[in-house]
């Protein structure tokens, strides 16, 4: 039996039938789906933590505390996404969807790719 642990950076409230932030490190909440041998067995909502100035490592060590195995998002930085790398967190990536439950869905069949460093925000602006 495989349990995988998937985050997906929420707005407003969340859950399968919620929108995906469009970044990751201001969303509202994180869905986190627990994905048992392929199959969805339980959804849950975590608070985002303020993100201040600096703050990238804030969301990182909040997933990395909820047993978060991987992170399916629309845009990260370098810096967080170096931070997702060191706490053994894979981030895959997902910029034509807003949806939660379609995205889920193909990350457990296998769609989505691993985000390269040429897929990072550049970083301005406090992100």
């Amino acid at each position: 039996m495989t349990t995988v642990r998937i985050a997906v950076p929420s707005e407003g409230t969340g859950g399968l039938d919620g929108v995906r932030a469009g970044h990751f490190g201001h969303c509202d909440v994180f869905t986190l789906v627990d994905v048992e041998d392929g199959k969805i067995k339980e959804v849950s909502i975590l608070a985002n933590k303020e993100h201040v100035q600096g703050g990238c490592m804030v969301p990182v060590n909040l997933l990395a505390e909820a047993k978060v195995q991987q992170l399916i998002v629309g845009g990260i930085g370098m810096r967080p996404l170096q931070g997702f790398n060191q706490v053994g967190i894979d981030v895959y990536y997902d910029a034509e969807r807003r949806d939660i439950r379609p995205v889920v869905e193909d990350m457990i069949a296998a769609k989505l790719p691993i985000i390269g460093d040429d897929q990072v925000c550049g970083g301005g602006g406090g992100h």
